[in-house]
């Protein structure tokens, strides 16, 4: 794990962002074990083989997790939105995430990098 990330995720001035922040980061690692991590544009990005697997953006009510390489991807309606190559999903504040579909959703859009 990158130490700046885990400065990104502490400095968080909203609790529930930084909790989430970390959540989500768990579930990249058990779903990509071999991903890397570092702060880029200002976020945390995950790569895997160089290539982008995941990022997480903070705005103030929201924390966006995004799953690149998705065109593949079978995805319920309504929860995503963005381009075919790279889904977002917006959470907040109280919403919950059932992390176990979002690891398989990531485990396989990293498959292939």
């Amino acid at each position: 794990m990158n130490q700046d990330v885990t400065d990104f995720t502490e400095a968080l001035t909203e609790p529930w962002q930084g909790v989430l922040c970390a959540q989500l980061r768990e579930i990249v690692h058990q779903a990509v074990p071999e991903v890397r991590e570092r702060i880029q544009y200002k976020k945390p990005h995950f790569l895997k083989n160089g290539k982008y697997a995941a990022a997480i953006s903070v705005s103030k009510d929201t924390v966006s997790f995004i799953i690149f390489n998705a065109s593949e991807l079978v995805l319920p309606e309504g929860m995503f939105e963005g381009p075919p190559e790279r889904k977002t999903l917006k959470l907040r504040q109280g919403q919950s995430v059932d992390t176990d579909h979002l690891s398989e959703l990531l485990s396989k859009a990293a498959s292939t990098l």
